[in-house]
């Protein structure tokens, strides 16, 4: 296997085990056997050590010496980094977007909140989420910002999950309107204010797994 295919092998692994880690699918703390995951995916264990590094570069696994690979776990101190980060680019991106943002834009992403809204599980929900978000920041045509963004949202949505896997709340977005009501107005600033506060709000329930309690913080805008 050469060089290419080796990176493009370790891409496929580390997006499957990504989804599987955001998902809740493997827990915080489990461990990533390097033989069993290249048995799974009929690879090498050079593509798969590098799908390894790929999720630690995301934050979404830890190399630990004599223990191996582990998903990480996360805490509220983690959550509001994820937030405060999220609040400070998405706004960078919405003043370089905003001048771009056209009519059909800001109604794609208004049918996206109105997905959202109708959403029956937090599966619908994260994702309608992401789509509106990324409809009114992608114009700022900036893909490194975007690239950043893009995973934080994927922590985002980690978070999202560990807390709301079930009995998911029906909700009505009211700031991603009052967004899109500034855009359409031209008023940058009102929408650049609504959408930190927005990125910044974090939701917290009891969870019961293993007979344990205890409060999960989830950014959910």
């Amino acid at each position: 296997m050469n060089r290419k295919s080796e990176e493009t092998v370790a891409a496929r692994i580390s997006r499957h085990l990504a989804d599987r880690i955001i998902a809740g699918e493997i827990e915080p703390g489990a461990r990533l056997r390097q033989d069993h995951i290249a048995e799974e995916f009929g690879a090498s264990h050079v593509p798969v050590r590098e799908a390894f590094r790929r999720l630690e570069a995301q934050g979404l696994a830890i190399s630990e010496p004599r223990r191996g690979v582990r998903v990480a776990a996360f805490d509220l101190s983690e959550v509001k980094e994820v937030a405060e980060m999220r609040a400070a680019l998405e706004v960078l991106a919405l003043r370089h977007a905003a001048p771009h943002l056209t009519s059909a834009i800001l109604d794609a992403a208004e049918e996206a909140t109105k997905a959202g809204d109708n959403s029956r599980d937090v599966r619908s929900w994260e994702a309608a989420n992401r789509r509106f978000h990324r409809l009114i920041l992608e114009p700022c045509r900036m893909p490194r910002l975007m690239a950043t963004i893009d995973d934080l949202h994927a922590a985002s949505a980690r978070f999202l999950f560990a807390t709301w896997q079930s009995d998911w709340e029906t909700r009505t977005d009211h700031d991603h309107r009052a967004i899109l009501a500034a855009l359409r107005k031209g008023d940058v600033e009102t929408a650049c204010a609504t959408l930190a506060r927005h990125v910044q709000w974090i939701g917290h329930r009891p969870i019961t797994r293993g007979g344990r309690k205890r409060d999960v913080f989830a950014i959910v805008g």
